[in-house]
Parts: structure tokens; C-alpha cells; sequence
């Protein structure tokens, strides 16, 4: 199992007390190709580019963002499943 996945189970029991560098490298972890953006962190798919969101750089990152991130991690999966 990777750190990602690790990462993922832990987020997905609790959506509190992360920050942003847990979120980015979820996002990394799981194929995600993040860059600078004004305020934000801008992450998408490698293989997926309409599968995109933009993060919070700095602190503690609000519930919102983990479960958002969850469910762009259950569509990567199902699409992966689906993809020939």
C-alpha cells in the first residue's frame, strides 16, 4: 500500500485537522499534477484533465477540501476501471 493510499484511509475516518502539504500530496499521490496558481494550488489529472481543483497553499485545510478530494479520487478510479 502506498503513502497515498495510507493517506486516503486516514481522510477518509476523519475529514479534520489537515493542511494543505497533506492535501497536495494526496492529490500527487494519486496521479494529480499540481502547480502554483494566484492564492491556490492548481491540481489536475494527468490522464483525466477535465478532473481538476484548486487548493488552499498554506495551513489548515476546512472539511470541504478533503471530501471534495475523496470524490475526485473515486472518479479517477472509476474511470480508470472503465478505461479500455
Amino acid at each position: 500500500m502506498s503513502a497515498a493510499d495510507r493517506l486516503r484511509q486516514k481522510m477518509q475516518r476523519t475529514k479534520d485537522g489537515w493542511n494543505a502539504d497533506d492535501l497536495r500530496k494526496l492529490y500527487e499521490g494519486f496521479g494529480f499534477e499540481c502547480r502554483e496558481g494566484g492564492k491556490h494550488r492548481i491540481c489536475i489529472h494527468a490522464a483525466f484533465r477535465d478532473i481538476r481543483t484548486t487548493i488552499i497553499r498554506d495551513g489548515k485545510v476546512p472539511a470541504g477540501y478533503i471530501q471534495k478530494a475523496l470524490k475526485h479520487l473515486d472518479e479517477v478510479e472509476n474511470r480508470e476501471r472503465l478505461a479500455p
